[in-house]
């Protein structure tokens, strides 16, 4: 399965960067997964190095003017040429679904361009982080359309656990 991760692209907090290590580690009991995310900095860089070391793959599709960022070698890097919101399109449309550990606006685009393009998406909330603000915004559905659906939760383990069971139908 290949999972879009929305995430934060600055220096996230101590408790926010264990909150994204527990969703990988629970996701990864169930079964390996390819983690697409935007970049090898933040909260992403967190994610990839704990998705790495368990095993799993992962593609960083970069936005232009990061190339010079050196990833570990096991990450497939596409050097997107786009822009930030650009490089978004490419990760919403590439994931089976997506799951945001919370972010900013970048965050917001890519959870809404993923809802938008049908897709259910994973919202983790207690993550301090503006993405937060989301579930009172939308409480049930982004609009009128159900496009896709939006499941907000409040612990990384609840979230890969309901993956593991919805998607490879095993219970954690």
């Amino acid at each position: 399965m290949q999972i879009a991760i929305a995430a934060l692209g600055s220096e996230p907090s101590p408790e926010l960067e264990e909150k994204a290590r527990r969703f990988v580690r629970t996701l990864t009991k169930c079964s390996n997964q390819t983690f697409i995310l935007g970049g090898y900095w933040g909260l992403m860089r967190t994610v990839t190095d704990e998705a790495l070391s368990l095993g799993n793959k992962v593609v960083a599709v970069i936005p232009e003017g990061t190339e010079h960022v050196i990833m570990p070698n096991e990450v497939i890097r596409i050097d997107s040429g786009c822009d930030p919101r650009c490089r978004s399109v490419i990760i919403a449309r590439s994931g089976d679904i997506m799951v945001s550990l919370g972010g900013e606006a970048g965050t917001m685009t890519e959870i809404l361009m993923a809802y938008a393009m049908g897709k259910t998406v994973y919202v983790l909330t207690g993550t301090g982080q503006s993405s937060d603000r989301l579930n009172v915004a939308f409480p049930d559905k982004i609009d009128q359309r159900g496009l896709g659906e939006v499941i907000y939760v409040d612990e990384p383990e609840k979230i890969g656990a309901a993956i593991c069971k919805r998607y490879y139908g095993k219970d954690l």
